[in-house]
């Protein structure tokens, strides 16, 4: 019975472990930090940007168009507004090489541009090891907010609907002052 009793508690930790390090992310969850590096090698976590309010763009290089008026938007709100302060916020993009066909190199090329043009820092995640530790989609375009204690506050996959911009600025308008 005992040997019973032994197997069974540690087939549930077994499972515990293994259903734990996947997780699908969703609102008023804490997202669980990874490392990834940009195009030149330099590795980045969550902490490279402690407190500040985190704006992650998980993309698919075949989906990197759908959200632009969002950034924009967003990049508006900072740059010319100035109703986000850039002290304490970071907006930035992990790119999901693993959804697409295009070389890796033609990646690294398309998001420099990306990279410039909204004066950030793009990611690069080779073996979608986000997507599988935040459970985000694959093949899409997804958006999550979390505030400085990493905290997930919002989070969108595909486009962005355009009515919901004014709340989503607003929203990490409002983290950025907290």
């Amino acid at each position: 019975m005992k040997k019973v009793l032994l197997t069974l508690t540690a087939i549930v930790f077994a499972i515990s472990a293994v259903l734990g390090q996947n997780v699908k992310l969703a609102v008023g969850m804490k997202a669980p930090d990874w490392v990834f590096p940009d195009a030149d090698k330099k590795e980045f976590s969550m902490e490279s940007w402690k407190g500040k309010v985190l704006q992650v763009n998980y993309v698919d290089p075949d989906e990197s168009e759908v959200n632009e008026s969002f950034n924009e938007a967003v990049n508006k709100a900072v740059e010319v507004d100035k109703r986000i302060d850039r002290n304490h916020f970071k907006g930035f993009g992990v790119v999901d090489c693993k959804s697409t066909w295009k070389p890796n190199a033609l990646i690294r090329t398309i998001a420099g541009n990306k990279a410039k043009k909204f004066n950030t820092t793009i990611l690069f995640d080779y073996n979608a090891k986000l997507q599988s530790l935040w459970g985000l989609p694959k093949d899409s375009y997804s958006v999550i907010i979390l505030d400085k204690s990493r905290t997930c506050r919002a989070i969108y996959t595909g486009k962005i609907p355009e009515a919901d911009y004014p709340t989503l600025i607003k929203l990490i308008e409002d983290l950025t002052k907290e």
